[in-house]
């Protein structure tokens, strides 16, 4: 039995001017035209999710007739909502109220706006640093305004609309947590409350707010604080300590702690008094270096290459001193043994001639 009923093939026949369409050919009929209207509203769906498009529009339809070589529907949509009356004499019949649209109200009617052509254009944003004064870019001016007005009038131009950059905002208990791991890793760094720290910041989640903050204290005190063995030890266990939580994600700012830990690890001096163990700090930075590339190698796929190239250059350079060749051995030592055999054995020899 079909779902179509066969007063709907009634009502069909009689808009294209059949009227007097028997009962028995309204029912034969009832089931063809469910079948061709399943298979145009298959094409159809195929059509909407070949356009990674959820809703079927008018168009998917008129490609499911191209499809089947149907001539496709023709006419003018309108912008409102589509009105359904009952059909006269037919309680669960309903049809949709086409109105009648006269072809010279058509053509008299006024054009639409022309849609303006699609273009790319290049330019520069900036060069080395300094932004040029051409119409594409802001003016400077008007950047470096207060934030009071945002709307700067170009003369004989239209306005420009500059949205100034949104502050981040961080809640008064990351700022305080902040606060006390930068007060611990400064002056307490030998104490079992920064030991405690340390695991926080190896565990607790909800600290990815903080990493920037984090990343640009690091490296500020590493380029200040050379001098300070027990401060670079206490940062390098603070990367350690972010690199070890599994609730940050890290890889946008390993660009900015790379350098300081390679400072740690081939700097020429690491700290002031004798009794540093700068060794010690060496060795534990580059088991954070390797640990770096072993977790973070398949994302950036130079980040190894890179540091090799760096260390081998320290450890070949005859003017470096004896701390930053150690250094760059036992970087090269920590990324494992292919590195050892592929770097350090072949120049072994020409070291040798260098000491």
């Amino acid at each position: 039995m079909s779902i179509v009923p066969k007063e709907t093939i009634e009502v069909i026949a009689q808009s294209i001017g059949i009227n007097n369409l028997s009962d028995d050919a309204a029912l034969s009929l009832a089931p063809d035209v469910e079948y061709r209207m399943r298979e145009i509203m298959q094409e159809a769906i195929k059509c909407m999710r070949h356009s990674r498009r959820t809703i079927l529009t008018t168009d998917d339809v008129d490609g499911a007739l191209n499809l089947r070589n149907v001539e496709p529907v023709y006419g003018f949509t309108s912008g409102g909502p589509l009105q359904f009356k009952r059909a006269i004499g037919h309680r669960d019949l309903f049809y949709i109220d086409d109105r009648d649209v006269d072809l010279k109200d058509v053509i008299e009617a006024p054009l639409p706006k022309a849609p303006l052509d699609t273009g790319v254009v290049c330019h520069w944003l900036a060069i080395e640093g300094v932004q040029p004064a051409i119409p594409e870019n802001a003016p400077v001016g008007a950047i470096a305004a207060p934030s009071n007005g945002t709307t700067y009038e170009q003369k004989e131009e239209l306005p420009v609309d500059i949205k100034l950059p949104v502050k981040h905002v961080l809640s008064r208990e990351l700022q305080l947590y902040f606060d006390k791991i930068t007060e611990l890793t400064l002056r307490k760094s030998d104490s079992t409350l920064f030991k405690e720290a340390l695991v926080s910041l190896a565990t607790d989640s909800g600290l990815h707010p903080l990493v920037p903050y984090f990343t640009y204290f690091i490296s500020d005190e590493v380029s200040r604080g050379l001098n300070d063995y027990s401060l670079l030890f206490a940062l390098m266990r603070v990367v350690w300590s972010l690199l070890q939580n599994p609730h940050i994600h890290i890889e946008p700012y390993l660009h900015q702690l790379m350098p300081s830990v390679v400072t740690c690890l081939v700097s020429k001096k690491l700290g002031n008094r004798i009794a540093d163990n700068h060794w010690e700090l060496r060795d534990f930075t580059a088991k954070l270096v390797a640990s770096i590339c072993k977790r973070f190698g398949h994302v950036y796929n130079t980040l190894q290459t890179r540091l090799t190239k760096t260390l081998l250059n320290a450890l070949l350079d005859p003017k470096r001193a004896l701390t930053q060749h150690y250094g760059a051995v036992q970087g090269l030592a920590a990324l494992g043994p292919n590195v050892v055999c592929l770097l350090i054995l072949p120049n072994l020899e020409p070291y040798l001639r260098l000491l």
